[in-house]
């Protein structure tokens, strides 16, 4: 599975784009390199039934924004990214 596809995963089981998840987060405390993977993991199961692999995507995308390493990027295998930037604005959005 895609990093992407593991954000867009979040928004199938939030109902909320990336975007608007990292909007509550923020209202949550859980912005910037020092938040607690734990405190989101945990906040992503009790609220919305979210596991730790796809709350962890977006653990990253607080902590580091939605650049992703270049490792998969461009390849062929299941991994594969099309890109080395996260789309956060929606599936639907996507072009």
């Amino acid at each position: 599975m895609s990093f992407q596809a593991y954000i867009d995963a979040l928004e199938t089981k939030t109902g909320m784009t990336p975007r608007a998840l990292l909007a509550v987060a923020a209202t949550r405390g859980f912005e910037g390199p020092q938040v607690r993977a734990g405190a989101v993991i945990e906040w992503l199961r009790e609220d919305y039934g979210v596991g730790r692999g796809h709350a962890m995507a977006l653990v990253h995308v607080i902590k580091n924004g939605p650049t992703i390493p270049g490792k998969h990027v461009g390849t062929t295998g299941v991994h594969r990214d099309a890109s080395d930037t996260l789309w956060l604005d929606g599936k639907a959005t996507r072009r």
